[in-house]
């Protein structure tokens, strides 16, 4: 699979929290010293965390990807897959403090997904799949000749993986 479709498809994985952006604005404009807003608290899992927006960033995926369909495909379940992670473990500290995500926002108010059980953002299970992904993604980086760090400086990347190769061998297979 080429990189930008590669690309794509991790930055879907990521997509819905640009509805987060909000608390950039809020925070800038505390700084200034203008009147407290609350842009966070009102758009973050209104804009980004539904249906919709998941049918936009599949779209852009496909006019973008080399390999339209398969990667449009592959975005709109990594979307999703950040959906379902939020459902299971985005709670605030409180038990109370349920994320919801009303799926057919800015068009729908309902249905909400909630689960009761959610466990916290900064639980010790989110802490501990992030570091099993991010040894795996370093597992396979020999292999495979590319990691992560090439969503962002390929040259960095490079650099990353060579390393990698050289305390843990590994040849490339795809690049």
């Amino acid at each position: 699979m080429a990189a930008r479709d590669r690309a794509w498809i991790a930055w879907a994985g990521v997509a819905p929290d640009l509805d987060g952006a909000g608390l950039l604005v809020d925070w800038v404009g505390h700084l200034a010293g203008a009147a407290p807003t609350s842009h966070y608290e009102t758009w973050h899992h209104v804009l980004g965390h539904g249906g919709v927006a998941a049918i936009v960033f599949a779209a852009c995926a496909y006019a973008g990807a080399r390999n339209r369909g398969k990667t449009a495909l592959l975005a709109l379940i990594s979307f999703h897959l950040h959906l379902l992670c939020d459902l299971v473990g985005s709670r605030g500290s409180s038990p109370l403090d349920i994320w919801t995500i009303p799926y057919f926002s800015p068009f729908a108010a309902h249905p909400v997904l909630e689960w009761s059980g959610q466990w916290p953002l900064t639980s010790w299970q989110n802490t501990s799949i992030t570091m099993l992904l991010m040894v795996i993604a370093c597992a396979l980086a020999p292999r495979r000749g590319y990691s992560p760090l090439s969503l962002f400086n390929r040259r960095a990347d490079a650099a990353f993986v060579a390393v990698l190769r050289r305390r843990f061998g590994g040849s490339s297979r795809e690049g």
